[in-house]
């Protein structure tokens, strides 16, 4: 799995006109799901997403997870993390995984981070997102499961 991780002083997702998700200070992770990916990737994922000390103390440092404070955070499916465009112009999407199991470890993600007492909003899978959000800092990092780090496919 791959992730893009900003802390955002709000953040909202909006489909068809219609707001699906909002959130004050916390998180907008930009989630991807590629092949191989299992139920171990969705641990380590839910753990480093919840344990992450990215937030300031007291003192400006950042030493405060989301679960050490009150912040929210919005998972939102990001296929095209998956993009390969070394070759050509025109990525490739092939190291993503097929819909119907990428958006089943999406949910299980968010369903891990929820069964930690956190807040979660989310997109809609595969839907045309509207993504808004106000970066914190900013403070951007890009995450990556020990399964997204297999070799690219072959012949590229």
């Amino acid at each position: 799995m791959k992730a893009v991780v900003q802390r955002v002083l709000e953040a909202s997702v909006t489909v068809n006109g219609e707001r699906v998700s909002q959130v004050g200070p916390g998180l907008l992770v930009l989630l991807g799901v590629g092949k191989g990916d299992s139920e171990a990737d969705v641990a380590w994922m839910a753990e480093k997403l919840a344990t992450l000390r990215i937030f300031e103390d007291a003192a400006g440092k950042m030493n405060l997870s989301l679960e050490d404070t009150s912040r929210q955070l919005i998972v939102v499916s990001q296929f095209t993390l998956y993009g390969d465009a070394r070759r050509g112009r025109r990525p490739s999407f092939t190291d993503a995984m097929e819909p119907a199991g990428a958006k089943a470890l999406y949910e299980r993600v968010c369903d891990t981070l929820r069964a930690r007492g956190l807040t979660v909003g989310t997109g809609i899978f595969a839907a045309d997102m509207k993504v808004a959000l106000v970066n914190d800092g900013p403070v951007t990092l890009l995450l990556e499961s020990p399964g997204a780090a297999a070799p690219p496919t072959a012949g590229r």
